[in-house]
């Protein structure tokens, strides 16, 4: 599905989601044409990366073993008996190195020679091998066995953006095929996607309307008769927008990627069971909580629009609270996209707020 969305439009999002909107060095991308998202990842590299290096390149502590004359760090016994090092005076020791060969740089290079043996395009190719010249020192890693999680700290804090960016290509584009060579896709896939859809709008919303709302993916509490919660499931908003002169006005967005965004029994298109009853239960189990003040409690499931078109918008009122069921229409420009965003933070909490009588805080 994500093959029907301009890869313009990817951009954006990957911007809003990375936080990288605003940054210098990624300026100027988004007025260039890439055919699919292999060559805009691929570009979005170069950029970091050459950013980075003038900053510095990450370096940790990183353990070698080595024969060595002069004893430094640990000396290994058993190898230097093996190997029978001693002959030549010299004994295998095991020490710390300061060295670029972190592991993010090994990721970091990794997937650059990735993108390097794929079909991106000829210019950013050869920024990336010329590139890989100032990573020379650093070792190759198995992009399928990579452990993601990363601790990010004032002195790496630059290198997010760039994990990010590999993350998806790794995870959404890289291909094992039958006979058990890797392709890369074009697109990413369906998970990545999604994924990379709730990022896009919750942080659209945190940076477009941050005068005016709170948005953030908070965790909503069961509403239980009792303390027994064992094996009860998270209830995880993908979205939650508050307005800040009315923090009991909320909206509560999931977003749905799909390649249908309708299901279909006996030839009737309906809305996915499933998602419904998620949404239902998010609303009433946060409107109890807000049981002893005046609120409001609406919310939105928010799919990507597909080519099938059969889902269009209705707002159901279930037991005091509005549900409503719409699309986003990502196969257009983004200037659309911003208007239908925008227009549904007006639509439930801004216009409402101001119908209560509150203004808009300037």
């Amino acid at each position: 599905m994500s093959d029907r969305i301009p890869v313009k439009n990817i951009y954006y999002m990957l911007a809003y989601a990375f936080q990288f909107l605003n940054q210098d060095q990624y300026r100027g991308l988004e007025l260039e044409s890439f055919d699919n998202n292999a060559d805009l990842c691929a570009a979005l590299l170069v950029k970091g990366i050459e950013q980075q290096l003038k900053r510095f390149l990450n370096r940790e502590y990183v353990t070698e073993k080595d024969s060595l004359s002069a004893l430094r760090g640990k000396v290994e016994i058993t190898d230097s008996i093996n190997q029978m090092t001693f002959l030549s005076k010299k004994y295998i020791c095991s020490f710390d190195e300061f060295s670029i060969d972190s592991k993010m740089n090994r990721i970091l290079k990794s997937t650059c020679t990735l993108l390097i043996h794929s079909e991106i395009e000829k210019q950013t190719k050869a920024k990336l091998k010329s590139l890989m010249i100032y990573f020379a020192p650093v070792r190759e890693i198995d992009l399928h066995n990579i452990d993601w999680i990363l601790h990010f700290n004032r002195n790496n804090q630059s290198y997010r953006i760039l994990m990010g960016i590999c993350y998806l290509v790794v995870k959404g584009l890289l291909q094992t095929q039958t006979d058990g060579t890797y392709k890369l896709m074009n697109y990413f896939d369906e998970q990545r996607m999604c994924r990379l859809y709730e990022k896009f709008i919750l942080e659209y919303y945190r940076t477009e309307h941050e005068k005016d709302l709170i948005a953030n993916s908070n965790e909503i509490d069961w509403i239980l008769d009792n303390d027994f919660d064992d094996m009860l499931p998270k209830m995880q908003s993908d979205i939650m927008l508050y307005d800040k002169k009315n923090r009991n006005n909320i909206l509560i967005i999931d977003a749905k990627y799909y390649s249908h965004s309708t299901q279909v029994q006996f030839e009737k298109h309906t809305v996915h069971s499933a998602n419904l009853y998620q949404i239902f239960t998010y609303v009433k189990n946060k409107e109890y909580e807000l049981d002893n003040e005046s609120h409001k409690v609406s919310g939105i499931l928010l799919y990507a629009r597909t080519s099938d078109n059969q889902l269009n918008e209705h707002n159901y009122q279930m037991s005091g609270n509005s549900i409503t069921v719409r699309t986003l229409d990502l196969d257009c420009e983004f200037a659309d996209i911003r208007t239908q965003l925008d227009g549904i933070a007006n639509d439930f909490l801004l216009k409402s707020c101001k119908e209560q009588g509150i203004e808009k805080e300037e």
